[in-house]
């Protein structure tokens, strides 16, 4: 299995190179708790179409080290620019989920856009969530305390009981097979509780309000309209404000999993946009 050694502190870091090498890149950064094979949906057939797809799995995640260090937001996007110039690749897209959105936009503005073309946010928890000073709509600082504890406490159930609400089974359209949702509960246990905890203290300090206006390459933002984890009008519709050369493309009843249930739209999507072409804007 391939691996490339983290510039932060040489932490072994899994990644997986799919599609022929000289195809159109895209590197994908995934959510919290999964590694790679959260995108099968999307990597598989692009690599099939000709693109290259390259993706990771975050340290304490998947087939990579478990670490105690190196969780902070600083250091994760290094480890994804470590990937960028171990394999030396040039004119990237980069598609995030959930937290790995954070990780993307902090690795633009830390790194520069030289290697790469556009991003795509799908999910986001970027800008934040959280209430703070400069976003008193968010979400109170004790929930999301409280939502940590209950990870803390028994994160077997924690998965578990949040699938329904993470895939929002119970909107139209939405239909996954149980053993697919089991599947994917079962995944996020390839992630260390150490991991877990870590991330969420990088959601709950997560303000990435500046960085977003300084974005400087086409982004496209990526948001379902029953988005429990990450709700729609406090990341998605903030965020599609704030990028300067922004597309925002909402999905209708989609939640935070909408990677799986609507696989195909989300191909589609990433596949116009890598193509230069803009998806309506959503008001």
């Amino acid at each position: 299995m391939p691996y490339f050694e983290s510039p932060v502190d040489g932490t072994r870091l899994h990644y997986v190179d799919y599609g022929p090498a000289d195809g159109s890149v895209v590197v994908f950064v995934n959510s919290s708790y999964f590694g790679t094979e959260m995108w099968e949906y999307q990597m598989l057939p692009l690599a099939e179409e000709g693109y290259r797809c390259v993706g990771f799995d975050r340290r304490g995640h998947g087939r990579s080290d478990d670490v105690w260090g190196g969780f902070d937001l600083d250091s994760l996007a290094d480890d994804l620019q470590g990937l960028i110039e171990h394999l030396d690749l040039r004119d990237v897209t980069l598609v995030g989920h959930s937290v790995g959105t954070a990780e993307i936009v902090r690795c633009l503005t830390r790194h520069g856009v030289e290697r790469v073309a556009r991003a795509a946010l799908v999910a986001g928890m970027v800008p934040g969530p959280v209430r703070s000073a400069d976003h008193p709509e968010g979400i109170a600082p004790e929930l999301a305390e409280a939502a940590k504890d209950a990870f803390q406490r028994d994160r077997a159930a924690f998965f578990a009981d949040g699938a329904h609400d993470f895939f929002a089974l119970d909107r139209p359209g939405n239909e996954l097979s149980d053993a697919y949702v089991q599947s994917m509960v079962r995944r996020c246990h390839g992630s260390t509780a150490r991991a877990g905890v870590a991330l969420w203290d990088v959601i709950a300090d997560l303000n990435a309000v500046p960085e977003l206006t300084k974005l400087d390459l086409p982004v496209l933002v990526v948001h379902g309209t029953h988005d429990v984890s990450a709700p729609f009008d406090l990341t998605g519709r903030r965020t599609a404000d704030l990028v300067p050369n922004g597309t925002l493309k909402v999905y209708e009843n989609a939640g935070h999993g909408l990677f799986a249930t609507h696989a195909a739209q989300l191909k589609s999507d990433l596949r116009e946009f890598m193509a230069g072409g803009r998806a309506a804007l959503v008001p």
